[in-house]
Formats: structure tokens, C-alpha cells, sequence
């Protein structure tokens, strides 16, 4: 029996050495939370954070909310030491930083068995070569789950302005899109900075939605709402699912529907749409 789809409309990031932060993540409406030690910690707080989100998924309470660490480059003076901290302690992934190639996550992993951390990984994709190698990536473990993209670093790498329209790293976003499809993972889109401009969110959350991703990554919890609702399936294609999957049923095969052709491959995206739909439901009726 196949697993139930697990959304991931938001991925909130939430700073491992911010107690209050860390005790939010506890009831923020994402479907996953990032505790971070990387990016958004101090190099004199690494130590902290590290103690604290240990702490935090000792303590549990987070929910239905998938949770995810993310570490400090393992070839640095404080990976290797954030998955000790983590050894037996229940989350559901590690997200490497800066993954280039199918043997950055080969390493992570077998550094993840040897500090006893059984989850599953996610890989950040920030750099052209990351982007480049992206199909590599995906195909590394089954153990991957997902790919994130880190856009505020690829834009930097690029050389391209933080546009509106996102126009300079639309190549590369659409590529680790088709990469991830191609070996069933799911995606991720980079974050939006301005945290004071809801229609700039808006509009990235929903062309990243048009672009693909599963979801989005969000630096505040002010954010989740435009994230969520730009992922999450509307009634009208909840509807229009239904209705897809009800001709086919009764004509028994390929069909016609409001003067449009019905094939397999519009089955299976009705069917995508109402699993989504409910699951999204689910999380809804459960307070997130």
C-alpha cells in the first residue's frame, strides 16, 4: 500500500539557539520546521543551539510537523558535532547544506550511521554546480527525501538581481524541479526575505507553486499563511478532480470532459489533487 501523501506546503526555519522560537515551532501551522544550526546561529551560539534543539526533540510536542535539522557543513568545526548531539533523538530528517553531487550525500549519510542518527536526508541546493548536478542528487539514496533550495545564495552566485519576478534563477529552479520529478522526491522553494511586503510573498509563493515545488521555505511565521494557502489545492480543483475522476470511472477509459480530452495522465494529477486536498484537510482539523 502506497504512504499516505505527506504535504510540505511550508518549512518554516526556526533558530536553534531562540528558546522562544524553538517553543513556537511547537504550534506554528507548518508542515515542517527546520531546527537550524547552521545559517541564522552565531558562530558563538553553535554550541547553544546544538544543546537546544537537542533538548527541544527530547522533549518532543511538535506534532504532526515533520522535523527536520539542519547542520553545519561537515567538513567545518561543527557538523559533525551537531549529528552527535542527535544521535537517538527522534526526527525525521537532516538537511546537509551546500550539496553538489551524489557523494556529498553519500558522506553525509554514512557520517549520519556513524553518529548513530537513523532519519531520512534532505539536500539544500545553492549553487550553480548543485543546480547543475541536481538529477545526480535526487538519484544519490533512497533515503533523500527532498530537495531545498536556498534562491537567496544561487542568485548571489549567479550574479543576477533579487528581481520581483525571480527572472535570473528561473532556469535553475525549473531544473531541480524536473530533476526531483525524475526520481520521485519532492521539492522545495527558497525562501522570500521581505518579510514586510505580503504581495511580494504572494506572488513568490504562487509562482513557485506554478513552477512545481511542493512548497516553500519561510524565514517568519508571518509568512505561513500565503505559504500554505498558495499550496494547498482550492475547492474549484477539488471540484473539477472529482469530476475528472467520475468521467473516467464511467466512461471506463479515456473520455471526453467539459470538451476536453481525459487521459491517464489527467487521472493521475485528479488523484494527486484529492489526496493533497485531504491530507492538507487533516492537518487543518488538527489545529495546523
Amino acid at each position: 500500500m502506497a504512504e499516505p501523501l505527506r504535504p510540505r506546503r511550508s518549512m518554516l526555519y526556526v533558530p536553534g539557539h531562540n528558546p522562544r522560537f524553538l517553543a513556537k515551532a511547537r504550534e506554528v501551522p507548518a508542515d515542517a520546521v527546520i531546527l537550524d544550526l547552521h545559517r541564522s546561529v552565531p558562530p558563538a551560539l553553535k554550541a547553544e543551539a546544538r544543546a537546544r534543539v537537542a533538548a527541544a526533540l527530547a522533549e518532543g510536542g511538535f506534532g504532526h510537523r515533520e522535523r527536520v535539522v539542519g547542520v553545519n557543513d561537515l567538513d567545518g568545526p561543527w557538523g559533525r558535532d551537531d549529528l552527535e548531539a542527535l544521535a537517538g533523538l527522534a526526527l525525521d530528517a537532516v538537511l546537509l547544506p551546500r550539496v553538489e553531487s551524489a557523494e556529498d550525500v553519500m558522506r553525509g549519510l554514512e557520517a549520519m550511521e556513524a553518529a548513530g542518527v537513523a532519519a531520512a536526508v534532505m539536500a539544500t541546493i545553492e549553487t550553480p554546480l548543485g543546480v547543475l548536478r541536481a538529477a545526480e542528487i535526487a538519484a544519490a539514496s533512497a533515503r533523500l527525501t527532498c530537495l531545498v533550495m536556498n534562491t537567496t545564495d544561487l542568485g548571489a552566485a549567479l550574479h543576477v538581481p533579487a528581481t520581483a519576478d525571480r527572472l535570473g534563477v528561473l532556469a535553475s529552479l525549473a531544473q531541480v524541479v524536473l530533476a526531483a520529478r525524475a526520481h520521485g522526491k519532492a521539492v522545495v522553494d527558497g525562501a522570500h526575505l521581505e518579510l514586510d511586503n505580503p504581495v511580494t510573498c504572494e506572488l513568490s509563493c504562487r509562482q513557485g507553486r506554478d513552477l512545481g515545488f511542493d512548497g516553500k521555505s519561510v524565514i517568519h511565521p508571518a509568512q505561513l499563511p500565503y505559504t500554505n494557502d498558495a499550496f494547498t489545492p482550492r475547492p474549484k480543483d477539488v471540484e473539477e478532480a472529482r469530476a475528472v475522476l467520475a468521467a473516467w470511472e464511467q466512461a471506463g477509459g479515456p473520455t471526453l470532459h467539459r470538451g476536453r480530452l481525459i487521459e491517464p495522465a489527467h487521472v493521475e494529477v485528479a488523484r494527486r489533487t484529492l489526496a493533497l486536498a485531504e491530507a492538507c484537510a487533516a492537518r487543518a482539523a488538527a489545529g495546523g
